[in-house]
């Protein structure tokens, strides 16, 4: 099973959208895909697949139930599928996980149980048996340390990591390897990067000198995604990935480089594939 985060302590640098994008590259190459949408802020990739309209149900069962030994109904349930996608959403309760699983443990301890607060994904998905009903797990966390990042890399092992080449975007080039470290040593375990991928790439001098530094990380940068603002922001508009922007009208109002783009998106798909031996 291939599974990875998608994540940079950057925010705002398409981290939701290469998610939602990698996942329908996933599932037209004929893999069982599930996302995971850890992120609790509005705007989150439950949104941008267009799967979110429960977030705000207060009597909604949710994933943070789960986490937290409380379920109100079956695991699948909280499954909905778009574009050969199944999807967890997200929910508003996610803002309150780092205290609830505060309490969770304190509970546990208090009753000499074991509780790892930052395995609880992973029980819940191996316990609903998972690894064995998909091929691909893809876990998109808010860009924040915290207990909604620790469970998505705790599950994972592994990183896709999206770099813009703006000054933001440089100083997340230099700090890659020690954050990835402090990880590790945060989680006990070993943290592994599938890709560090710039994106939103323009050429300009500045940029060309961030993407020399990505090309000397230890880490493989597969492809290059210009910046396409308008593709990507008909994903948010029609609530659905840029694959389903070409479905639309059989892609008649993309341009040329959108295609490219979309290809590309395909490439850096396959080419995790490849690392996870699909």
């Amino acid at each position: 099973m291939l599974t990875y985060a998608v994540y940079s302590e950057a925010g705002g640098v398409g981290k939701t959208t290469l998610s939602a994008n990698l996942a329908r590259a996933h599932a037209d190459n004929d893999h069982d895909v599930l996302v995971v949408d850890l992120d609790p802020q509005d705007g989150s990739l439950s949104h941008l697949l267009g799967v979110d309209d429960d977030r705000a149900d207060s009597d909604a069962d949710t994933l943070v139930h789960h986490l937290i030994d409380r379920p109100k109904g079956d695991f699948t349930d909280l499954l909905t599928t778009t574009e050969g996608i199944d999807v967890l959403p997200s929910h508003n309760r996610l803002e309150d996980l780092g205290s609830l699983l505060d309490r969770a443990a304190q509970t546990a301890e208090d009753l000499g149980e074991p509780f790892n607060k930052f395995g609880r994904l992973q029980h819940v998905l191996a316990k609903n048996d998972i690894p064995d009903t998909y091929d691909i797990l893809v876990v998109d966390p808010p860009a924040t340390v915290g207990p909604h990042l620790y469970n998505a890399i705790y599950a994972t092992r592994s990183l896709t990591i999206p770099v813009e080449p703006t000054g933001k975007g440089s100083e997340s080039v230099d700090g890659l390897e020690s954050v990835v470290a402090g990880i590790e040593d945060t989680l006990d375990i070993h943290v592994g990067v599938l890709a560090a991928v710039v994106n939103r790439y323009e050429g300009t001098n500045d940029q060309q000198t961030i993407h020399k530094t990505v090309d000397n990380l230890p880490y493989p940068n597969p492809v290059t995604i210009r910046k396409r603002s308008s593709l990507f922001e008909k994903c948010w508009s029609i609530q659905g990935s840029a694959f389903a922007v070409e479905d639309h009208d059989d892609g008649r109002d993309l341009r040329d480089y959108e295609h490219e783009t979309l290809d590309q998106l395909r490439e850096l798909a396959d080419f995790l594939e490849e690392r996870g031996d699909l």
